[in-house]
This record gives structure tokens, C-alpha cells and sequence, in this order.
């Protein structure tokens, strides 16, 4: 795996950045763009992938950042269930509901997959060493 120095060098963050900007294109027109709560609930939570992803990379210590990185996974998921909200009241066509969801669940994979990688790595942030052996 390549060396990882800032957040902006991790995959899933590229890709977290990339659903929060299709989040907010389809959310400044139409029916979505009046329905504030969910609009900024679907917004918010799109925002909070990326956002939880570099905290928990900052932070410097592998658990907190496998902690963050679950939260990731979980607003992940939580957009993913607005996005259901979204199209059941038409404020969504079934072609960008298809769209954004296949997104999500791209970067729900990416998470998983990076979780599962640290937790069976020696790296142990820039708190500590990398460990023996």
C-alpha cells in the first residue's frame, strides 16, 4: 500500500468528496432544494463522511482513526437511507437515486476495505511505532 501522509492522499476520502459534490448538485434545484430538513440532513450527512475521515486520520493513533473511519461508514449509510426518503417523494428521478446509492455503497466498501486493512496491519499511526516484526 502506498504511503499515506495526508488525508487527502486516502481513496475513500477522494471518493467521500466526490458523493458530497454530487449531493449538493442535485440538492440546489426542485422539490429537494425546498425540503430543508432533509436537504441539509442528506447534506450533513455526505459532509460528515469526508469530514470523519480526516479527523480520524489526524488524530494520529490507529484505533481512533478505525473508530472515525466507522463513523464514516455509518453517514455513509445514512445518506444512502435519505437518498430512499429522496426518491419515494419524487424529489430524486430513479436514474440519480441509482446513481448516488451505487455511490455510497462505493464508498462503504472502500471504508470496510481500508478498515479491515489497518486493523490486520502493523501500522499504528504517527502516535507510535510501526510494530515489531
Amino acid at each position: 500500500m502506498t504511503k499515506i501522509e495526508r488525508f487527502e492522499d486516502i481513496e475513500a476520502w477522494k471518493e467521500a468528496r466526490a458523493l458530497t459534490n454530487q449531493i449538493y448538485s442535485v440538492s440546489v434545484a426542485g422539490n429537494l432544494a425546498r425540503d430543508f430538513e432533509l436537504r441539509d440532513q442528506l447534506r450533513r450527512a455526505a459532509v460528515s463522511v469526508m469530514s470523519n475521515i480526516a479527523e480520524g486520520f489526524e488524530r494520529g493513533g490507529d484505533k481512533e482513526f478505525l473508530q472515525f473511519l466507522s463513523l464514516a461508514k455509518a453517514s455513509c449509510a445514512e445518506v444512502r437511507s435519505h437518498l430512499y426518503v429522496a426518491l419515494d417523494q419524487a424529489y430524486l428521478t430513479r436514474c440519480q437515486f441509482d446513481e448516488l446509492k451505487l455511490q455510497t455503497e462505493r464508498v462503504g466498501k472502500m471504508l470496510a476495505g481500508f478498515m479491515g486493512y489497518l486493523r490486520n496491519s502493523k501500522y499504528r499511526g504517527s502516535k507510535f511505532r510501526q510494530a515489531s516484526d
